[in-house]
């Protein structure tokens, strides 16, 4: 397994000793927790709008697609999920209050690295899988850094929310759990 491979395949729980990391070190205040509340909460609305065009597959521990989605967020940006990811690290950061800006440096390089690894393995795959029609999409749509106009070519895939809602019960849990850590630390100290 190379590095794309590992950071794919441990993709859930890379982020934990970061996390724990910032967690015992965390000053949150009642600023911080507004702010960056509010962008994990806008995080895991675009991941939530991801994983209703992408479906389940998204949570698989292998590579690749059944279809190729180039509607709803796909549209504008192709890695909407990391995309919501960054935004949801980035609150965390932010609540926790605690050696910025160097913190979000840290996110950002960090998650930058990893998501740069694990695109560039989905990239491969979804070539193979659909050829010239990822191609096209890959050089039209942005990886991670949405544009306002959407993408032409649009897939038949219908958003279905309340998969989508299902399918993040972990993603929910796992912000629930910094989020309530991050309230204790701050009510606490």
């Amino acid at each position: 397994m190379d590095l794309r491979g590992f950071f794919f395949k441990y993709r859930g729980f890379t982020p934990i000793p970061l996390i724990l990391i910032v967690i015992i070190f965390a000053h949150p205040s009642g600023i911080s927790f507004l702010m960056g509340g509010s962008l994990m909460i806008l995080g895991e609305i675009i991941r939530i709008w991801g994983v209703s065009y992408a479906g389940g597959a998204t949570r698989t521990r292998n590579v690749g697609a059944g279809e190729l989605v180039t509607n709803g967020p796909f549209a504008h940006l192709r890695n909407p999920l990391y995309f919501g990811n960054m935004i949801m690290y980035t609150g965390a950061a932010v609540i926790a209050n605690v050696w910025l800006p160097w913190l979000l440096l840290i996110v950002w390089i960090f998650f930058g690295i990893q998501y740069h690894l694990i695109v560039l393995l989905e990239e491969e795959k979804l070539e193979h899988l659909f050829g010239s029609d990822y191609t096209q999409y890959k050089a039209a749509v942005p990886r991670f850094i949405p544009r306002a106009r959407a993408y032409g070519k649009k897939s038949d895939v219908r958003p279905d929310l309340g998969m989508a809602i299902r399918s993040e019960k972990s993603t929910f849990l796992s912000f629930s759990a910094v989020v309530l850590l991050l309230l204790v630390k701050m009510v606490l100290v």
